[in-house]
């Protein structure tokens, strides 16, 4: 099986564990000052509740792995931060109730969504295309833009005559430009203009075309993009800001 981009895709084992990731942190957790055991306490029975839920967790889909993935590295990541935190001798109480504090705020995070996606049904034929694109949505809205990603193309892929197919593709190119990969953004908002030509994101595709080619340094490409919007779509909003960018007068 292969990827959205034509690499191939990791083979997603039917089950996948974090404990040992999780064991290590508890026992980075209990190796710290004992003046901070209550703390430390709620956190050790949070890890293991999350590590409860990770044990019986079986991996239905390559979102719910890329989850996965992403959770290992940011326990990781917290495991790190203890070490350190244990290492440090200038550390004040107050610096280390803080990262305390921040951690546990994190667990609770991170048991959520492992909550979400273990009552989240399985992709399958039947499965509603709504769904997958709001999810998809909620992602890209929260910053998570690698699983946003993967869930706007997987419905590009499952979805590809739905009438929100327009929706997931310009999805596609709003991932790449929050992260900066303007190139790569602008080849999605084109594909939104050309394959979905009376599709209602058009008018915003083509903004964001302009906006990700004045962003490489294609001025000129950039100017007749807004152009070619203002003369196709007078009336809409983006026209407006197109028209702002020119510097013209609205007509």
């Amino acid at each position: 099986m292969t990827a959205a981009n034509g690499s191939p895709r990791p083979r997603v084992p039917s089950r996948v564990r974090v404990a040992p990731v999780l064991l290590a942190l508890g026992a980075a957790l209990t190796a710290l000052p004992g003046c901070y055991t209550p703390q430390l306490l709620r956190l050790q029975g949070g890890l293991d509740s999350l590590r409860t839920v990770v044990d019986t967790l079986t991996v239905r889909d390559s979102v719910a792995f890329t989850v996965l993935l992403d959770t290992r590295r940011e326990l990781a990541e917290q495991r790190e931060l203890l070490l350190s935190t244990r290492a440090t001798t200038g550390s004040s109480s107050k610096e280390v109730t803080d990262q305390m504090s921040r951690l546990d705020a994190r667990l609770d995070e991170l048991t959520k969504r492992f909550a979400q996606n273990a009552s989240r049904p399985a992709p399958a034929a039947g499965v509603d295309p709504g769904q997958l694109y709001d999810q998809a949505s909620q992602d890209l809205t929260q910053g998570r833009y690698g699983m946003a990603l993967t869930g706007f193309r997987d419905f590009l892929s499952r979805y590809p005559s739905s009438e929100l197919a327009d929706n997931a593709r310009y999805g596609v190119g709003e991932c790449f430009f929050a992260q900066s990969k303007f190139d790569s953004a602008a080849v999605e908002y084109s594909r939104v203009a050309t394959d979905y030509p009376d599709g209602d994101k058009v008018p915003a595709a083509l903004y964001k075309l302009a906006l990700s080619e004045d962003k490489l340094g294609k001025t000129d490409a950039a100017k007749k993009t807004f152009q070619d919007l203002i003369k196709r779509f007078p009336d809409s909003g983006e026209a407006q800001l197109a028209r702002d960018r020119l510097g013209s007068a609205p007509h």
